[in-house]
């Protein structure tokens, strides 16, 4: 039985990011290093824990001019990085996926922000579409070009995994268990429900990164997810 968890490594340094990986040890393998960390730490930090044997997913959110994406997808496929954001644009995923070429990196199209909602959508961007409406059409698309998988709320999880094809691999922030607050993010559920729903991972940040003892978080919310019996194992790995 796979461990879907992912924690986010949220953090302001590489040295604050260390520390945690080395307190977490051997209870969690695979990280999430988003922009903060990367504007502190660059790639440089993100190949290191990659060649010290932990599993990393690049959470850059790509969006920009293809031939931009494109260039900056192919100097990441030259890492050992394994997971790498993009926004689920038509342009922007055919791009990084001639980038990414014949390399092991596997692309993931972010579908909605789990900080956006149905009124956000219509202020922010004009869309009149419902948010799970807008996830759909974008999870397609995404399957149609080739991409990998699909980051989505844990709302939408199961509606991605119904209009998408089971090698799919479905990442879901937005996830803390009920003790945790929901800051930011709009669109949560639990880990238990996340991994219920069809989630292949899920990406935990605060309720372990700001804990009084981070690994034992990590135990209890195993805990929870296999106090559900419905565990399951994560798609599309090689």
């Amino acid at each position: 039985m796979s461990d879907p968890i992912i924690i986010a490594l949220d953090l302001e340094s590489a040295a604050q990011a260390r520390s945690l990986v080395k307190t977490l040890g051997d209870s969690v393998g695979f990280y999430k290093v988003g922009m903060e960390l990367y504007a502190a730490a660059g790639m440089d930090y993100a190949r290191e824990l990659a060649d010290s044997g932990k599993r990393v997913f690049l959470d850059l959110k790509m969006y920009d001019i293809p031939e931009t994406v494109k260039r900056a997808v192919k100097q990441v496929a030259k890492t050992n990085v394994e997971f790498l954001t993009i926004h689920a644009r038509l342009s922007v995923m055919q791009a990084a996926m001639d980038g990414r070429a014949e390399s092991r990196l596997k692309l993931l199209g972010v579908s909605v922000l789990t900080s956006m909602d149905d009124q956000d959508l219509l202020v922010d961007s004009g869309h009149s579409d419902k948010v799970g409406d807008l996830v759909a059409l974008r999870s397609r698309n995404a399957i149609a070009v080739g991409i990998d998988g699909i980051v989505c709320s844990p709302l939408e999880v199961a509606m991605v995994r119904g209009v998408t094809s089971g090698k799919t691999i479905l990442v879901t922030p937005g996830v803390r268990s009920r003790v945790g607050a929901a800051s930011d993010q709009k669109r949560i559920a639990t880990p238990a429900e996340a991994v219920a729903a069809g989630a292949d991972y899920i990406v935990i940040g605060r309720q372990v990164t700001r804990a009084e003892d981070p690994v034992a978080e990590i135990v209890r919310i195993r805990q929870e997810i296999a106090s559900t019996s419905q565990m399951v194992t994560p798609r599309g790995v090689v």
